[in-house]
């Protein structure tokens, strides 16, 4: 039971339920947000935007593809709400964050990959490289 307690009190999985949480609550909000206001924008635009008793009928067989339109316009919807609501902004935010902070690594000027900044030698290609707080600086 010890190991079955330390799984579940591993930081990981708490942060991914609090997580999981969070998210089911947004997915609400931004589902009501669209039906509460985009909904209605696109009907001022385009007439009634619920397609949901769209089908076609072969054979006695009824195929209701208006619920995957109406679905379809609403997935794009949310997925527009959430890009310009919360990954724009916070993309900014974590920019404008990280604008004054120092590398903590360098390209290797032999294989190009990445080092720390004050490596002496490439982990990669085992090339020796001046440590750049020592690089004479150009004239």
């Amino acid at each position: 039971m010890s190991g079955f307690k330390k799984f579940l009190l591993r930081g990981n999985l708490v942060e991914l339920a609090v997580a999981f949480v969070v998210g089911a609550a947004f997915a609400g909000l931004v589902k009501d947000f669209a039906s509460s206001f985009i909904t209605p924008l696109i009907a001022l635009l385009g007439g009634k935007p619920d397609y949901t008793r769209l089908a076609v009928t072969i054979d006695g067989t009824t195929f209701p593809y208006g619920v995957f339109v109406t679905s379809a316009i609403a997935f794009f919807i949310t997925a527009v709400i959430v890009y310009f609501l919360v990954v724009l902004p916070t993309t900014k935010l974590i920019e404008r964050m990280d604008r004054g902070k120092e590398a903590a690594e360098r390209e290797c000027p032999q294989c190009l990959s990445d080092i720390p900044v004050k490596a002496r030698r490439c982990r990669y290609c085992t090339a020796e490289v001046v440590p750049a707080n020592e690089v004479p600086s150009p004239r």
